[in-house]
């Protein structure tokens, strides 16, 4: 299926996210919140429910399939290469957030294509996230097209320590839960459809459930346990991860404020997911 390159550029039309404290606590048990994290999961708690600003995605996730579908590439064969969030406030716990997605970029990677997309989203007009959408066509490439810039993620020094290390099992039933969210690509849900495209193992966990819950190990472990401190999370997805992994996901500090990140699963040796985190201090 040929890519739509003239479509580099379009914006979607503006998609209303109507949502409220079940839709914030569906969000935060799909990436692994625990009952100590009771401000993200109950609606009554004191000082009201809060947000984690990885659920930025999913008011997001209407805007970017209608900007993937008019890259013209086969929805079958994606996958996610990376993912971007910036928070520039905390929301209530209901309401409405508006979305709009733009088709960025699509890059040629050689055997694979890369589409970039952005959205921006508001509350009541302000601005609370921005997102950014790398999304890998498999087979796509070797189109004669341009290829991408470099990545700003940060490289670890040799040899160094992490400064913090948090290990957490995500369930047999993890992709199951967070696909209510909104992403319902069957490849998390449907073993022959996994087996179909590629992954006789079975269905994968998203790749936004990893990276929810990296964005929940920071904020245990730089942000006190307020996720809000958190206000961007940058990750690329280098392996796949199946339901009923255990997620090890380490943190170090670096000189320019960052602290880069990386993720394994236990007894695998590869990292699965890498990138960087930014804290309000």
């Amino acid at each position: 299926m040929a890519l739509s390159l003239s479509n580099v550029g379009a914006t979607s039309p503006t998609h209303r996210f109507d949502y409220d404290w079940k839709t914030l606590a569906t969000y935060a048990l799909g990436i692994g919140a625990k009952k100590d994290e009771l401000s993200y999961l109950y609606e009554n708690v004191e000082g009201g429910m809060k947000v984690f600003p990885t659920f930025a995605v999913v008011p997001a996730f209407a805007a970017v399939v209608d900007s993937l579908a008019k890259t013209g590439g086969d929805m079958a064969m994606v996958v996610h290469g990376a993912q971007t969030i910036r928070a520039h406030r905390p929301i209530p716990e209901k309401g409405t957030l508006e979305t709009t997605g733009t088709l960025d970029a699509i890059y040629d990677l050689k055997k694979f294509a890369q589409a970039i997309v952005t959205t921006r989203s508001t509350f009541e007009g302000e601005l609370a996230f921005e997102t950014t959408w790398s999304i890998i066509y498999r087979g796509a490439g070797n189109f004669g097209g341009p290829r991408p810039p470099e990545s700003d993620a940060p490289s670890i020094p040799k040899g160094r320590d992490a400064d913090w290390t948090i290990e957490e099992a995500t369930s047999p039933e993890q992709a199951l839960l967070y696909r209510v969210s909104g992403d319902t690509n069957p490849l998390h849900a449907d073993p022959a459809f996994a087996e179909r495209v590629g992954f006789p193992q079975g269905p994968i966990l998203h790749g936004l459930c990893t990276f929810g819950y990296a964005g929940r190990a920071v904020a245990k472990a730089v942000c006190g346990g307020d996720a809000q401190k958190l206000t961007k999370l940058m990750s690329q997805f280098r392996k796949p991860v199946w339901p009923g992994d255990t997620l090890i996901t380490r943190g170090y500090g670096l000189e320019d404020g960052r602290i880069a990140l990386t993720t394994h699963v236990k007894d695998r040796p590869d990292v699965v997911m890498s990138g960087y985190a930014e804290v309000a201090r």
